[in-house]
């Protein structure tokens, strides 16, 4: 258990942080999403030279819709990953807070676990819900935290 004093980070440089992991995370999904909608692509081409195309076309509508949702599943899962293992690393960090100095402990200053960065990253969803308030809720907090951090029992500090 560390006693060392923190110094929590800010909702400006936290802000920083997530658009660079944002960036990060776009370029990975660009590398996800393109093949998938690519082979959609050369599909949809091979079967428009079809003469028959009108009853292949509920066929070709399933398989757009069920690419898409696979898609969109493998980067869900790849954001939830990047998040969850990053910040239960030893570094503590995603590489977006890496640049900033920054690193996500539990409430005594110690490393997370796996379920808490899970907890965390999904609580996100709660604080996106509404209104982004769970977010700026981190510029009000004493320890600078944002509802997802006090629902996981986190800190994001200045390493």
């Amino acid at each position: 258990m560390e006693t060392t004093q923190h110094t929590y980070a800010g909702f400006w440089m936290r802000l920083l942080a997530t658009i660079i992991d944002g960036v990060i995370l776009g370029i990975v999904n660009l590398i996800i999403l393109v093949p998938f909608l690519g082979l959609v692509g050369l599909t949809a081409a091979a079967r428009a030279s079809d003469a028959d195309m009108e009853s292949e076309g509920a066929g070709l509508m399933i398989a757009l819709v069920s690419t898409y949702l696979i898609s969109m599943l493998a980067v869900g899962v790849a954001g939830w990953l990047y998040f969850a293992l990053m910040e239960s690393s030893a570094r503590g960090a995603t590489l977006g807070k890496m640049a900033l100095g920054l690193r996500v402990v539990d409430l005594e200053g110690n490393r997370i676990g796996f379920g808490r960065a899970t907890g965390r990253y999904f609580g996100k969803i709660v604080s996106s819900a509404i209104l982004c308030i769970g977010y700026i809720m981190a510029a009000f907090t004493q320890q600078k935290q944002a509802l997802h951090d006090i629902m996981a029992g986190c800190l994001v500090v200045r390493t």
